[in-house]
């Protein structure tokens, strides 16, 4: 079966306790609606509907599976459903709020908090090329708290990009969209490839992918502050493993952002898991180090000249 498109419930329909008002993203693996529950409070449920496996025709809400694809698609599911309960554990500003999972239709559903806001990679398309180094470094400090917790609960995110880096309309990110059961998929049972995006995927995340772990999200961190400097994400993690085309960050952006910030960005992006940071903390420290500016290098006269103008201006 190739790749098709699956058809949406249809607005308006009653799932449980929640109606559907419209389809807010539709991916390879699953679809979003954004829907209210009894008491009028908005949500966004996803639907567990992998196009490679399944497939619902119009006019239909279960989605028909052929007999080859029933064992895949049922440990996916089993997966899926997991994944739910893995996240509903998690309780943190930083991460999404899953509120409730629920079998219907021949398949699961996750009820997730409805965020209002922007993700990075429109905010990315927006402010092309203008990204100051202070909203990367307070933005990713914070949006690392979250995957801390993920990471804690022993839960990868592995689908970490700018797309599901979500911004409220303060700018607090939210983690969204986790990858995690398209990963547990492929351990035993190869008929489900799980998915990633080329450039914010980690080398792991090809081949065999025996050696995935914390490191493999942060490569994908690496690869998200790459984004924001550049505006597209790095070349894929495959091709630089053949070839590296990759100009250092820390050469192609000199003179316009510290050279902490570059290095840290290169350290996330080592072809090599090993010589990554091997845990979130170890990132978020480098990350919060404080940028020193080429005056601090003065006598301690000059800083006490310096103070007091501060002082008095």
């Amino acid at each position: 079966m190739g790749q098709q498109a699956n058809q949406p419930l249809p607005d308006g329909y009653q799932l449980e306790e929640y109606t559907i008002e419209r389809q807010l993203s539709l991916g390879g693996f699953s679809i979003v609606y954004l829907a209210t529950d009894k008491s009028g409070m908005q949500v966004a449920i996803k639907e567990y509907l992998p196009n490679s496996l399944a497939l619902r025709a119009p006019g239909e809400t279960k989605p028909t599976i052929t007999e080859e694809h029933l064992g895949a698609f049922r440990y996916g599911m089993k997966c899926f459903f997991e994944e739910g309960r893995a996240l509903a554990r998690l309780s943190h500003p930083n991460v999404i709020r899953v509120l409730n999972f629920f079998r219907a239709n021949d398949t699961v559903y996750m009820v997730m908090h409805y965020e209002h806001g922007r993700t990075l990679q429109e905010y990315i398309h927006t402010h092309h090329g203008h990204i100051t180094e202070r909203f990367i470094r307070g933005l990713f400090t914070r949006m690392l708290n979250g995957l801390r917790e993920v990471h804690s609960h022993k839960l990868l995110h592995l689908d970490l990009k700018p797309s599901n880096i979500y911004l409220r309309a303060n700018n607090v990110p939210v983690l969204i969209d986790f990858g995690a059961a398209r990963v547990t998929l492929s351990n035993d049972e190869p008929i489900l490839k799980p998915m990633y995006t080329p450039g914010y995927a980690s080398p792991e995340h090809y081949g065999e992918r025996k050696n995935i772990g914390p490191w493999s999200d942060i490569y994908s961190v690496g690869a998200s502050m790459y984004a924001c400097l550049a505006g597209t994400p790095p070349p894929p993690a495959d091709e630089r493993l053949q070839k590296d085309t990759l100009q250092p960050a820390i050469l192609r952006w000199q003179g316009q952002y510290s050279e902490r910030l570059l290095e840290i960005v290169d350290w996330c992006l080592h072809l090599d898991h090993l010589y990554r940071p091997q845990s979130v903390f170890a990132l978020q420290k480098a990350l919060v180090e404080e940028i020193k500016p080429v005056t601090e290098n003065k006598n301690w006269l000059g800083r006490m000249v310096d103070r007091i103008r501060k002082g008095s201006s």
